[in-house]
C-alpha cells in the first residue's frame, strides 16, 4: 500500500519523514498508520540513511487517533491480534538502523506522541502541546509511550498525563526532559534538519553501537510494557464499561460504571 499521508524525502543522507494530513491537524486513521510502517520498512533496507527526521506539515506534528474513525473496523480480525498487528509496526522504531529525530509543534496527543516519545530525540517548537487523552476516552496508552515516559519523567507525571489528560506545553517537557530543546516554530524544521545532518557526519559504526547500547539499557521496559498493553487494552474493548461510555456518549447521558 502507498499513499500521501507520510511522504519520505531525502537530503543527501538524511531522510524526512513529513505526516501529511493538515486539515486534520495530521490524526493519524488506518491509512497513515499503514503507510509509517511501509515508510520504516523502506528505511530498514535503504542503505546510506544516516538519521531521520520525523516532522508534521501544517500546525501540529498529529493531533493523535481520527477519531471520525474511532471504532471503525472493515474487517474480521480480533482486537488483540488488531492491537498486536499494530504493535509489530511500532517495533520498527527499536530497530530503525540509525536515530531518528521527532519535530514536535502544535498538537502532540495520543498515540502520536507515545510515537515520539519511542524516537531518539525530540525539539519542540514554542507552539507544542503534548497530551495522553486516552483514559478520558475509556481506554489506555496503548504504544509503548508510557514506559519510556516513565523512564524519564517517573511515576508521577506518567499518572499525571494519562489520568488526568492534561497539556503538558514545549517548556514543561523541556523541565521533565521529555524534549531536548525547544525553539521558535519558524526555525524547528532549520534547526532538527541541521541536528540531522550533524548526527549524518559522525562516524556511522560508531553511532549504531552507541544507539545499541541506549536500547539495551532502555528498550526492554518499552517492550514488555507494550506486550502488558497490548492485553490491556483488548480487555478494555471487550469490557463493560467501555461500552456503556460508549453507549452514553451516544445517548448524550452521564455512564453508569460497573467498574467490569
Amino acid at each position: 500500500m502507498s499513499s500521501d499521508t507520510i511522504t519520505l524525502e531525502f537530503d543527501g543522507p538524511v531522510a524526512i519523514m513529513t505526516n501529511n494530513r493538515p486539515e486534520k491537524h495530521n490524526a493519524a486513521n488506518d491509512e497513515m498508520d499503514t503507510r509509517l510502517w511501509e515508510v520504516l520498512g523502506e528505511l530498514h533496507e535503504r542503505d546510506g540513511v544516516r538519521a531521520v527526521v520525523w516532522r508534521g506539515n501544517g500546525k501540529s506534528f498529529s493531533s493523535g487517533r481520527d477519531t471520525t474513525e474511532l471504532g471503525v473496523r472493515t474487517e474480521d480480525i480480533s482486537d488483540f491480534d488488531f492491537i498486536e498487528r499494530g504493535h509489530r509496526g511500532t517495533q520498527q522504531f527499536f530497530s530503525l538502523p540509525c536515530p531518528i529525530i521527532a519535530a514536535l509543534k502544535g498538537w502532540v496527543i495520543g498515540g502520536s506522541f507515545e510515537r515520539a516519545l519511542l524516537c531518539d530525540l525530540r525539539v519542540a517548537g514554542e507552539s507544542a502541546r503534548m497530551r495522553l487523552p486516552e483514559v478520558l476516552h475509556g481506554v489506555v496508552p496503548d504504544t509503548g509511550g508510557t514506559a519510556r515516559l516513565f523512564q524519564m519523567a517517573g511515576h508521577g507525571l506518567v499518572a499525571d498525563l494519562a489520568l488526568t489528560g492534561r497539556i503538558l506545553d514545549a517548556e514543561e517537557a523541556l523541565r521533565h526532559g521529555i524534549v531536548s530543546r525547544v525553539v521558535p516554530d519558524a526555525e524547528l524544521d532549520e534547526k532538527v534538519l541541521e541536528m540531522a545532518h550533524q548526527i549524518a557526519k559522525a562516524p556511522a559504526f560508531t553511532v549504531k553501537m552507541f544507539r545499541r547500547t541506549l536500547g539495551r539499557m532502555g528498550n526492554p521496559m518499552v517492550k514488555q510494557s507494550i506486550e502488558e498493553e497490548a492485553i490491556s487494552q483488548s480487555m478494555v474493548f471487550g469490557s463493560y464499561d467501555y461500552a456503556e461510555m460508549k453507549a452514553a456518549r451516544t445517548e448524550q447521558r452521564e455512564p453508569k460504571f460497573r467498574n467490569r
